[in-house]
This record gives C-alpha cells, sequence and structure tokens, in this order.
C-alpha cells in the first residue's frame, strides 16, 4: 500500500490494544478504533472499525499469520471472530446474527489481504441487551470482540 489512511476518526470508544504476530513484536503498538454510531429507524448501527498505529490504517497483510494470510479475504477471517465474540450480544433473525462487514477494494484482488484494516460495520443489538446497556457499553463490547479478533487471526491455527 502506497498511502496510508488515516483513521475515520477518533474512537467513539476508548482505543483497543492490538498486539501484532510475534515476529512483528518490536514494530509499533496497533490499536483498534470505532467511529461514532449512528442509528437507522430500524435499529441498525452503523460505524466504521480499524487498526491503526501512529502512521495511519495498517494494511491487514500486517496482522496475518507470518506463514500467509488464510485464503480468501480478511473478512471471512475476522468476520466469524468478531461475530463469535459478541455472540448473545448481536440480533438473529431466521437463525442468523444480524452483523455485516465489509472492507475498501483491494488494489488487486488477487491479493485481497493487501488492503487497508478498515471494516464498515452495519449490526443490530439484541433488544433485550441493548435495553440494558449503553450506546458506549456495546461499543466498547464491539471494539473489544473485533481488537481480539483481529490478533487471532494472525495467530497459527
Amino acid at each position: 500500500m502506497s498511502q496510508r489512511l488515516r483513521p475515520p476518526g477518533p474512537s467513539f470508544a476508548p482505543e483497543e490494544s492490538v498486539q501484532r504476530r510475534s515476529d512483528a513484536a518490536a514494530a509499533a503498538s496497533l490499536h483498534a478504533g470505532v467511529t461514532s454510531p449512528s442509528v437507522t429507524d430500524d435499529g441498525w448501527w452503523l460505524a466504521h472499525l480499524w487498526v491503526a498505529d501512529d502512521g495511519g490504517v495498517i494494511d491487514a497483510l500486517e496482522l496475518a499469520p507470518a506463514a500467509g494470510p488464510p485464503p480468501g479475504n480478511p473478512v471471512a477471517a475476522i468476520g466469524p471472530r468478531l461475530a463469535g465474540a459478541l455472540s448473545g450480544l448481536i440480533a438473529e433473525e431466521g437463525g442468523r446474527q444480524l452483523i455485516r462487514l465489509r472492507m475498501p477494494a483491494a488494489a488487486d484482488e488477487s491479493r485481497p489481504w493487501e488492503r487497508p484494516m478498515l471494516f464498515m460495520l452495519a449490526i443490530r443489538w439484541d433488544p433485550v441487551r441493548a435495553s440494558v446497556m449503553s450506546r458506549e457499553q456495546l461499543a466498547r463490547e464491539l471494539l473489544v470482540g473485533f481488537a481480539a479478533a483481529a490478533e487471532a487471526v494472525g495467530r497459527p491455527g
């Protein structure tokens, strides 16, 4: 990636530390952030999630395992981990969790991990959980789960 993106704004919840894979431990520290969510009329939260260092949003490849990235794109690797981390908090419809993730397109789709570690998120919270948790608490749970998912993708399976 030639020029890094800046994070889309200040993090709504306190930034969460993200550990790189072990071979990059001496590199700059990473942090995950989430924008202030907007809420649609039907209850969907829309927000951006990212992982950055002092230079801006990192390339997803920097979090991939040292042996190489898993098949597919980063959404396929991180999405299920994030959904699992938020299990019980996400609303369901027809037996499916109501969470959607998308990333900016890669410059070369044959190298799907060479794209910014920036996600566009749509999520509907379980109504019972959402009624007893503040926006800040939900955002914190989201960010902690995202940071854990980003770290987990770099660990050998």
